[in-house]
């Protein structure tokens, strides 16, 4: 059963003698200096706090200081206390945040100011635990926005004390209220002191949860158990007296701890074994901690020496460790009394593995799939704290550190229906606004922060309540991608706002993409390709979205330009090694001169080819095969004028003919250019740098100057390997200053 303790008076309401009886308790353990600041924090609560009541009936100065005694009993510092003494001070009357800080500090200022804060949850609970499909993320969102919220560690360890004593008094108010705030502690604030390493807070509010939801089965474990927790807690005392008096004759050093199982926890391993209270062993348990793996088979040994082991109930998880890697050693034993009792032997390594690290038991059955390696690391520091609360200066110190070191990289805001919200820091109205929907993100027009209109640049802090207000139509501003203005901070928002963007300029994109494919082919001098064919190889469904794509800056012109051309060989670029410095280019053959093999004729083989001067084709050209009388066959583009002039006798000797697959890795093709430009000095020596650069060699050059419009035109012919080198040598011309046009000549 749940038993407490208390040196407070039982009646609900308190007066100033009951105050200083109650400070007399206090200095046993505290000393002279803590007792006036606690005194003067009292008489500050009692000011305020007058005429205050809680739901239950007791005064709200008695709750404060029933807060405070629970802080009391965990040894924490006097700013904790006093913190939860008139952590209801400042909620109706700002100014006296600042009187507490002149009286007390900055620092149990904070404090109180975040308790205020930390009123959200009476928002987001609704009815009590949202019953939704999406429960756990909520669940877990309301944990992780408590634990953000607090700037101060200490904060968090008030809350789980004033959730305690609401819980113990908790009886006073209707059986519907009651399940609600158990169901709302069972699912969010025992997890919390879970996580945080509380045990004592942990344990009785587990107990006072399945108190009111399950009265009946928590009546009736709690008369199978034989006797009151404190007989069982002195039975623990005992086998650990008898453990350390065995292990120092032995030798070892041993740390050890021991704890009486409560009756949630009993409660919980009956259902999930179905099974009878008989066949739970680990009513009483004991852990030890060594040095190395030796001695823990050591200490087994003496354990098992002392006591006879109940069969089946042995598990080494050392020398197999659970998937998490949880690494321990578990046995159960008759012990004094013929009582049953657990023993765990694992060394400090194992033990902090197991309460921080992966393998701690709230990770797996509290944390909802998340995984925050930061958030952990939070809560792994705020255990450490909790540690240290022992050394006043040490623990002050270690608070700044934390504040500096661990600052929360989220924030959680409330939707008007209590719903939590994870952004990331520095999130914005517009932020949330795509967070719940995209559509709810277009038709965004402003935002209420906690029921006041506020601007959709203002950053949101955990625990509002947003509001967006939404037209009926219509979509994003263009001054939401403006990373200066300050609208946006989450990808998911921008990448939505891009997309409505993207959606609505359709019709000007393929304008676009259509004038910058036609201007591309144009300067290659190739054939428009068919793009709803090709559409499917950039995951389109038509030829237009393509365009619009081309128009967005999705796909490059020069990809389609050179849809004609194959891909180059997987086997080419495997042969290169991965830190090996590129080879120097060798100079390719002349394809007009050594043409044999590059263009292969259909049905026939090793017959000599040769391109032709008049259109000079390059890979992959539409092209054609003429045969001469004695210089074999001429390759021309399907679109040569000397082609379409043939007359009909002479167009039997028209032949089909392909490139051949080997063409690129050795071809280089004679292609004429011609530039346009404005004349100066030195433009050929600037065209002839770019062409160098670029390893092309130049066969021809005709140039000719006109006086009178002072303008340049210069017909080149050089030698190109393929498409994607011929397209980047005119792309580079281009940007060359006083050039006016570089496009490709086809006959």
């Amino acid at each position: 059963m749940v038993t407490t303790t208390t040196k407070l008076p039982a009646n609900a309401w308190l007066d100033e003698q009951d105050i200083r009886e109650w400070l007399v308790s206090l200095a046993e353990t505290r000393d002279q200096d803590d007792l006036v600041m606690l005194e003067q924090a009292c008489e500050m609560a009692f000011e305020y706090h007058k005429e205050g009541v809680e739901a239950t009936g007791e005064s709200t100065l008695r709750h404060a200081l029933a807060v405070a005694e629970i802080l009391e009993s965990m040894d924490l510092d006097w700013e904790t206390l006093v913190a939860a003494i008139l952590h209801d001070v400042q909620l109706d009357d700002e100014p006296g945040l600042a009187r507490i800080e002149a009286a007390f500090g900055a620092s149990v200022a904070r404090m109180v100011r975040d308790m205020g804060r930390m009123g959200f949850v009476n928002d987001a609970k609704g009815d009590g635990i949202p019953h939704k499909k999406n429960q756990p993320d909520h669940v877990e969102n309301l944990r992780r926005m408590l634990l953000s919220m607090a700037d101060d560690i200490r904060v968090i360890v008030i809350v789980l004390a004033e959730r305690l004593h609401e819980m113990r008094v908790l009886k006073a108010l209707p059986e519907a209220v009651r399940k609600i705030e158990a169901k709302e502690t069972q699912e969010i604030y025992a997890p919390l002191a879970n996580r945080l390493g509380i045990w004592q807070i942990k344990w009785e509010l587990e107990d006072l949860c399945l108190r009111y939801l399950e009265p009946q089965a928590y009546k009736d474990l709690a008369s199978q158990l034989d006797g009151r927790r404190a007989d069982r807690e002195a039975y623990i005392q005992n086998v650990m007296g008898l453990l350390q008096d065995k292990f120092q004759a032995g030798g070892i050093n041993a740390e050890i701890t021991g704890r009486p199982k409560h009756i949630y926890s009993i409660w919980r391993k009956m259902r999930r074994k179905d099974v009878g209270i008989d066949q739970i062993f680990d009513l009483r348990a004991v852990r030890i901690l060594v040095d190395t793996v030796a001695e823990c088979y050591a200490v087994l040994g003496i354990v098992h020496g002392l006591w006879r082991h109940i069969p089946g109930e042995f598990d080494d998880y050392i020398a197999t460790p659970k998937a998490n890697m949880y690494r321990s050693i578990h046995t159960a034993v008759i012990g004094p009394e013929d009582k049953p009792l657990e023993i765990q032997v694992r060394t400090y390594d194992m033990h902090e593995h197991a309460e921080l690290g992966v393998a701690a038991h709230w990770r797996y059955k509290e944390s909802g799939g998340k995984e925050d390696p930061k958030f952990q690391q939070r809560i792994a520091k705020m255990r450490s704290w909790l540690e240290l609360k022992e050394e006043p200066a040490e623990s002050a110190d270690f608070v700044e550190n934390f504040k500096t070191e661990f600052e929360s990289q989220q924030v959680y805001v409330l939707t008007p229906q209590g719903k939590v919200i994870e952004l990331p820091k520095g999130s914005t109205p517009v932020d949330f606004a795509y967070a719940i929907h995209s559509n709810v993100g277009d038709r965004c027009r402003g935002a209420k922060i906690n029921g006041r209109i506020a601007p959709l640049t203002q950053r949101l802090q955990s625990g509002q309540t947003i509001e967006i207000i939404t037209a009926k139509e219509g979509g994003p501003s263009r001054d939401w991608l403006s990373a200066h203005l300050g609208y946006i901070k989450t990808s998911k928002a921008r990448n939505r706002v891009r997309h409505w963007f993207k959606q609505q300029d359709y019709e000007e994109h393929l304008h676009i993409g259509r004038a910058s494919l036609d201007r591309e082919l144009t300067r290659l001098g190739v054939k428009r390709p068919d793009l709803d064919q090709i559409a499917e190889r950039f995951n389109f469904k038509k030829g237009d979205d393509l365009l619009a794509a081309i128009g967005r800056g999705e796909v490059s012109p020069i990809q389609i330009a050179g849809m004609g051309e194959r891909p180059e060989p997987v086997e080419h670029e495997e042969e290169v090694a991965p830190l090996a410095a590129p080879p120097r280019k060798k100079r390719q053959k002349r394809i007009s001169k050594k043409g044999a093999g590059e263009v292969t004729v259909e049905g026939v083989g090793e017959l000599m080819t040769h391109m032709a001067k008049c259109c000079k084709p390059v890979p992959y050209d539409e092209i054609v095969g003429f045969i001469t009388r004695g210089r074999g066959v001429t390759v021309h583009r399907r679109d040569c004028k000397l082609i379409h002039k043939l007359k009909d006798e002479d167009q039997v000797r028209l032949v089909a003919v392909a490139w051949a697959g080997e063409s690129t890795e050795n071809g280089a093709y004679p292609v004429d250019i011609r530039i346009i430009a404005s004349d100066r000095k030195g433009l050929l020596r600037d065209i002839s740098s770019i062409l160098t650069n670029d390893e092309v060699n130049v066969l021809g050059v005709k140039s000719q100057s006109n006086r009178k419009t002072d303008r340049a035109t210069m017909r080149l012919t050089i030698e190109i390997e393929n498409m994607r080198q011929l397209s980047r040598i005119i792309d580079k011309v281009s940007q060359l200053p006083d050039v006016i046009d570089v496009h490709r000549l086809v006959q």
